[in-house]
């Protein structure tokens, strides 16, 4: 007598839907971008703040919408996993924004010079860190090592990550949030600083929590 198949898991799932909803986000962010008035005025030069700050923040969140996903395949901790949805599902949608903005303004999603566009000054020796990463991004060791973790130890180590991870992003979310030309660029790296604080201090104390301190800040 055939066994009858098992039945899918139910993390399985959440994590099948995760990808179906981040396909159709990123295919909605030109919408989006429509629908905000993008695109409609002079478009920004490619070396612009509007521009530089779509690509790498794209980039940026890429990273950490990759580890958002691990946590809900490897976490068994409850919180870490509903902030990794969280996380995943916001900077997916964040992510399709900027990518959509990039294609109505007819550029491709990378290019230039990387963290270039933040000037000089106090930001430019934050720009760029070990192996040519932007502030805050992990090395691929260090997601490497993240994989073989498991139990509250892959959980310290993805809350100090992402922490880092935050921290980096919100120093490039303050800058383009003043300098800007475009009102819908300004206002969503407005809205990431203000969300990645919240999130910051709400993983500070769950790493607390967990007994583990926080990464040098990038």
């Amino acid at each position: 007598m055939t066994a009858a198949p098992a039945e899918p898991r139910p993390r399985a799932l959440r994590t099948a839907l995760l990808a179906v909803i981040a396909v159709g986000l990123v295919a909605l962010g030109g919408g989006l971008a429509v629908a905000l008035g993008i695109g409609r005025s002079a478009v920004p030069s490619a070396d612009s703040v509007d521009v530089g700050f779509s690509r790498d923040m794209a980039r940026h969140h890429l990273q950490g919408v990759q580890m958002a996903n691990l946590a809900l395949e490897r976490s068994e901790d409850r919180a870490v996993r509903g902030l990794a949805f969280d996380i995943s599902a916001t900077q997916t949608n964040q992510t399709g924004r900027m990518q959509g903005w990039l294609s109505l303004w007819g550029l491709q999603p990378t290019g230039g010079d990387v963290m270039g566009w933040m000037g000089e000054g106090d930001h430019a020796g934050h720009a760029m860190g070990e192996g040519g990463l932007m502030p805050g991004m992990a090395t691929q060791q260090e997601l490497a090592d993240l994989r073989e973790l498991s139990g509250t130890e892959f959980d310290v180590e993805f809350l100090r990550l992402m922490i880092r991870h935050h921290q980096g992003g919100r120093e490039m979310a303050e800058y383009a949030a003043q300098h800007a030309q475009e009102p819908a660029v300004r206002s969503l790296a407005g809205s990431m600083v203000r969300s990645q604080s919240a999130e910051t201090n709400l993983m500070a104390g769950m790493l607390a929590e967990r007994g583990g301190t926080p990464l040098p800040a990038p």
